[in-house]
């Protein structure tokens, strides 16, 4: 098993799909990556050589992106400056509500959580 970028990849899917497991790389730039790196569309990660897992580690890191521990944290901190601010989307962000506009009177499920009985009215 390849471990690239913190995250042990799966073997026996195709290079460019199995870098789309690392956060911060999708199929575009994994597509880069390997047309760079001159490694087959249709080569899988156990068939690569221990020099080809190297050289695709440092075309990671060497790169101007932005993968792993560093995105999660840019991301964090991006949402607990807009919290600090206390603009709008820090307030939604905040309350655990939608962020970016949608409708909240029926859905919103997920980021309001499951629905919270009410008490009926006696008659």
């Amino acid at each position: 098993m390849a471990r690239i970028a913190g995250v042990n990849i799966p073997t026996n899917k195709r290079v460019e799909i199995a870098l789309t497991y690392i956060h911060g790389i999708g199929r575009s730039t994994a597509k880069q990556i390997t047309d760079k790196l001159g490694i087959g569309a249709e080569k899988r990660v156990q068939d690569l050589t221990d020099q080809e897992v190297l050289h695709i580690r440092e075309a990671i890191d060497g790169s101007d992106f932005k993968v792993e521990g560093d995105l999660r944290r840019e991301v964090s901190m991006n949402i607990k400056r807009l919290m600090d601010l206390a603009c709008y989307r820090g307030l939604r962000h905040r309350k655990g509500l939608p962020v970016r506009g949608q409708r909240t009177h029926t859905n919103a499920r997920t980021r309001k959580g499951k629905a919270k009985a009410i008490a009926g009215k006696k008659k």
